[in-house]
């Protein structure tokens, strides 16, 4: 085991998400105690996202560091990768199945359920939840004052910002924001579907489909609790959600407004907006600039989506918060008595990698709502399969 020094340091991660959670593990497993402030309350039954693919070459590594690889695969759903390209015409371009017996190195998890795999293992003390964080301050003598909105201050030695697109650590790091990415996604939530509507259940299959055309995105994914999230996604204005006069609140007048929108799509792709139960959750996509690097500071770095949140499209989201969260666990592990050493190791990889993921991301989603996007999609993945990447 190794201890950080003889006078324990103050870790604070803000964020009790996949990454923060995989950091929080990784530390206490070489005997480093950290606090995570989570700014939800604590809720087992909390909705927590969608199914989220996870990376042989990134995710899975850290869960493996984490200790929970074995329950992972437990857990996993590896059928999850099954994957359905169309276009607005229900022509399909890709129809790809995975073999009952056959693992994949993407397979599929839920978000809540990921989330609980890493929390069991953790020690309950380390992460306080209800901390919403309001506000940082860098301190003279190196270390950060948290102000916290429940009224708490804490002082800590180093701060970890793994709190997301909106992270509120981040400003202590750098003046560049996160800015729209120019598509809006429309969140639904068929429940219940393989009993409650066995067509859609047996068109969308195990794992994904996407259908795509005129810079507009349906999207279903097959979750692990049988529903299917739908994803409506429209390449629009910003400020879209408050001017498109859709009551996303009132589901039944927003679902018919919705299907406007889509109408000249094939009947059987409307039905993911048609069986939606419940309201319609809007949410913009945000990017930080491919290859954003921030001033360093001697307390503070960050993770995840506050060190570099790129678009959905290339399933790196949360996989480059995990994989994060191990380099940086890592460098403080091997350095434990010099943070500013291992967070100045850490960050000089983490550009490194998470730039070319950035890369990647920006141009499938340019590519994604392009004309004639599920033939160019397909083409894509035909090639990379010929290449054997």
């Amino acid at each position: 085991m190794t201890a950080l020094s003889k006078k324990e340091k103050q870790i604070a991660i803000i964020g009790g998400g996949p990454g923060g959670l995989t950091l929080a593990l990784i530390l206490q497993n070489y005997g480093i105690q950290t606090t995570i402030y989570e700014r939800e309350m604590h809720d087992k039954s909390l909705e927590r996202g969608g199914s989220l693919d996870i990376h042989e070459e990134t995710g899975q590594k850290a869960l493996k560091e984490a200790g929970v690889y074995e329950e992972f695969q437990r857990n996993a759903r590896y059928e999850g990768e099954d994957f359905r390209l169309l276009d607005k015409s229900g022509r399909i371009y890709l129809d790809e199945e995975t073999e009952s017996d056959q693992k994949g190195n993407r397979p599929e998890i839920d978000r809540g359920l990921l989330c609980e795999l890493l929390l069991d293992q953790m020690n309950a003390e380390n992460i306080k939840y209800g901390y919403k964080l309001e506000s940082c301050i860098s301190l003279e003598s190196g270390m950060t004052e948290l102000h916290f909105e429940n009224g708490v201050v804490e002082t800590v030695d180093l701060v970890i910002g793994a709190d997301g697109a909106f992270s509120r650590v981040r400003p202590l790091l750098t003046d560049i924001d996160i800015e729209y990415a120019g598509l809006t996604m429309l969140e639904l939530n068929i429940l219940n579907v393989e009993m409650n509507h066995p067509d859609l259940a047996a068109f969308n299959k195990r794992g994904k489909m996407f259908a795509l055309a005129d810079h507009k995105g349906l999207i279903g994914q097959l979750n692990g609790d049988g529903r299917i999230k739908v994803y409506a996604s429209l390449m629009v204005e910003r400020n879209w959600i408050e001017t498109c006069g859709i009551p996303f609140h009132q589901a039944k007048e927003a679902k018919e407004q919705l299907l406007a929108l889509f109408s000249d799509w094939d009947d059987q792709l409307k039905n993911y907006i048609r069986y939606a139960e419940d309201a319609i959750i809007p949410r913009r996509i945000y990017t930080l600039p491919v290859g954003f690097k921030w001033n360093r500071h001697k307390g503070v770095t960050l993770i995840g989506d506050a060190a570099h949140v790129m678009s959905p499209f290339a399933g790196e989201g949360v996989n480059m918060a995990m994989f994060d969260a191990m380099e940086l666990a890592l460098a403080i592990v091997r350095n434990p008595h010099h943070i500013e050493k291992a967070i100045e190791e850490y960050e000089d990889r983490m550009y490194e990698y998470s730039s070319e993921k950035a890369h990647e991301s920006e141009k499938s989603l340019k590519l994604c709502f392009s004309k004639d996007a599920a033939n160019k999609l397909a083409e894509m993945m035909n090639s990379f399969q010929e290449n054997g990447d």
